[in-house]
């Protein structure tokens, strides 16, 4: 069997699209564009990258934007003070701190500083606890991309078992409780792995639905995975690579070559998942402009 490239990039640009007619549309019946703020600490490549990615993405559905760049010597005080700006500006519709923080910084306390009506990211305590009672919220980005994958390429998820590889509160826990609780789109018998679960394969092999998000370099091999199996790679890792001109090259946490030949359906890295992350954020700025979530 070779697996069916389920593409982020095509859905993404549908989602953008989508999401450009509705803000050309709600700004036409009168109302301010749509505002998200964006808060960076420090001058990481890689979160510089993914601000810009947020900010570029911004500007082509037509949502204003802003970045704050503090240093990474910011303290806390002076962070939540920020936010608390922001929370009581009425201009501004979504609030994005960029993480990971330096280590200084408590991630969890400055999220809960956030506004949970502006945040867009749904990592906010208030946000997840919605989630977890299937109530309307901000979903996280990352696993409501997904979903949207799954809604796009009309792949099941309901009575499937889903096995979650990664209990991160950014995209496996959110995405184990979405699985697991979505009365529309989800309701599948759902089991959640770490670094901590023995003998990983017993649970991946058994696996109808696998979602990977640990952070290492294709550490889910064909071997690992039975026929059929829906695939959905989160991870993008550099390793280096001497044939390429840039000295690496980028990998998920499957092994593409082999899994992909037992999956049915696959997300390619790069070009899968991560697109849709972003459009979701685009997709959640506008609910937090339209006050469709938490009305006023």
């Amino acid at each position: 069997m070779s697996a069916k490239l389920i593409d982020g990039k095509y859905v993404a640009e549908l989602t953008r699209n989508q999401v450009r007619e509705d803000v050309n549309h709600w700004v036409e019946s009168g109302n301010r564009r749509p505002f998200l703020q964006v808060i960076q600490v420090g001058t990481d490549p890689g979160s510089t990258t993914y601000v810009r990615s947020k900010t570029r993405a911004c500007e082509d559905v037509g949502i204003e934007t802003d970045t704050n760049r503090l240093p990474d010597t910011v303290s806390a005080k002076q962070l939540k003070d920020l936010i608390r700006t922001h929370n009581e500006n009425d201009g501004v519709d979504g609030i994005l701190v960029q993480l990971p923080l330096p280590a200084h910084l408590s991630s969890h306390d400055v999220i809960e500083s956030i506004d949970y009506r502006k945040d867009v990211d749904g990592f906010h305590p208030m946000n997840v606890g919605r989630l977890a009672v299937d109530q309307p919220t901000f979903r996280s980005c990352t696993p409501a991309g997904i979903f949207e994958l799954f809604k796009h390429y009309s792949i099941p998820v309901k009575s499937k078992h889903a096995v979650v590889v990664g209990a991160s509160n950014i995209v496996g826990s959110p995405m184990a409780i979405m699985l697991s609780r979505e009365n529309t789109s989800g309701k599948a018998t759902t089991t959640i792995c770490h670094k901590f679960t023995k003998d990983l394969t017993q649970h991946t092999i058994s696996a109808d639905l696998l979602v990977v998000a640990a952070g290492q370099p294709e550490m889910i091999r064909g071997e690992m995975v039975k026929e059929g199996v829906v695939v959905i790679d989160v991870g993008i890792n550099r390793v280096a690579d001497e044939t390429s001109e840039k000295g690496y090259k980028l990998v998920g946490d499957c092994h593409f070559e082999s899994v992909s030949e037992k999956a049915s359906w696959i997300t390619p890295v790069p070009g899968g998942v991560g697109p849709m992350t972003v459009a979701m954020l685009m997709k959640n700025t506008l609910l937090a402009a339209k006050k469709s979530i938490y009305p006023e």
